[in-house]
């Protein structure tokens, strides 16, 4: 039960997230990254763990995520690291938004990368 709950919270953290990605300049590309995981995060509630998904998911947002690595590390190079989380900054530093783009796969790849572990001991 606390598995079923747990993915539940994980499934509503991405749809959230997708939510929020509706304002960007660009929900195209991000409301269907967050939608995979929605989906993602629903499976493994029925305890469910397409590997070859889960693996093909982590490579590509791995690499998606390396088009980010000029903006992480302009960031941080900051001595404010707490910009990150300033709305006003995102405007004036491009690097700001970069980053969080980059977070937000990394938090995918991590959610990923447990559902690629589970699945093996599944085996």
């Amino acid at each position: 039960m606390l598995h079923k709950i747990i993915n539940f919270l994980l499934a509503l953290m991405f749809v959230i997230f997708a939510y929020l990605q509706l304002n960007d300049p660009d929900p195209i590309v991000w409301v269907p990254i967050y939608g995979v995981m929605i989906l993602v995060c629903a499976m493994a509630m029925f305890k469910y763990y397409p590997r070859p998904i889960l693996f093909s998911l982590v490579i590509f947002y791995v690499i998606y995520s390396l088009f980010y690595m000029p903006g992480i590390k302009e960031w941080l190079a900051q001595e404010n690291k707490s910009q990150l989380f300033d709305n006003v900054a995102k405007m004036e530093h491009p690097f700001i938004e970069e980053s969080r783009e980059f977070l937000g796969l990394m938090i995918n790849v991590a959610v990923l990368a447990v559902y690629l572990i589970i699945s093996r001991k599944k085996k």
